[in-house]
């Protein structure tokens, strides 16, 4: 049986860890680095970092923080944020990211995802996608959530798949800080859609949403959620004990 994941999320704009609803409204949450340090010690089975606005911005992601971050977390650490060009793949790793999440970057240049892969292997290269439905179309959006690119978002995400990513970050727009629970009919179209792991984003709002991914979406790999951790609303440790409880297996 599938080890199911559970995954922190860490928003980071100007230095500092926040989170908004439906991708809006942000809000000022903790120092990532002190965040990150809770999380890995904490039971967190993978942390991601997300340098929210360097590709609104146009610019490449905040590499001094990000150092700090990684030296800080004994787990496998994802990070995205601008990442537009293989030197900056390779200045994330660098930095001491485990793997690298390309959003905007693989929508301007769709065969960066197949050079990094080549260069790096499959295992290091997250497609993260923001999908918000449209007139009853999943549609891929760019720049954090700020651009429609009028693309469908279950071809984007095989085609990404295909060129070489290795793992899914479903970011839901829909379900963004709503806390309702996760997106369950944009997962299951997702994880039946490709064979690499597939991590749900957006909705997590108590424990039970938890279960209710795991048990309803078996295909999906990992839950990942941010102001419910990030506020003390759910104890990783004790969510994770209750997942056992219910059957799903987690590490402990």
């Amino acid at each position: 049986m599938v080890t199911k994941r559970i995954i922190p999320c860490l928003d980071v704009k100007d230095g500092r860890v926040v989170k908004g609803v439906n991708f809006a409204g942000l809000r000022d949450v903790s120092n990532p680095v002190e965040l990150a340090k809770f999380y890995s010690d904490g039971g967190a089975d993978e942390l991601v970092f997300y340098d929210i606005t360097a590709s609104s911005e146009g610019r490449a992601l905040f590499t001094d923080i990000l150092k700090k971050t990684a030296a800080e977390v004994f787990i496998p650490l994802t990070v995205g944020g601008g990442i537009n060009t293989l030197s900056d793949f390779d200045r994330v790793l660098k930095c001491g990211a485990d793997k690298v999440s390309v959003n905007s970057g693989a929508i301007r240049n769709p065969g960066l995802i197949a050079e990094a892969a080549k260069r790096y292997g499959d295992q290091c290269v997250v497609i993260s996608a923001d999908v918000k439905r449209v007139d009853g179309v999943f549609r891929v959006f760019a720049k954090g959530g700020r651009e429609n690119t009028g693309m469908e978002a279950i071809e984007w995400i095989k085609r990404c798949v295909g060129n070489g990513a290795g793992e899914v970050v479903l970011n839901s727009i829909d379900t963004d800080g709503v806390k309702k629970g996760f997106d369950l009919e944009m997962l299951d179209m997702v994880s039946r859609a490709v064979s690499v792991p597939v991590i749900a984003s957006g909705g997590a709002g108590n424990m039970e949403h938890f279960t209710e991914l795991f048990k309803a979406l078996p295909l999906v790999d990992a839950g990942l959620a941010a102001s419910i951790f990030h506020f003390g609303e759910v104890d990783i440790g004790t969510l994770k004990a209750k997942l056992k409880n219910d059957g799903i297996n987690v590490r402990i």
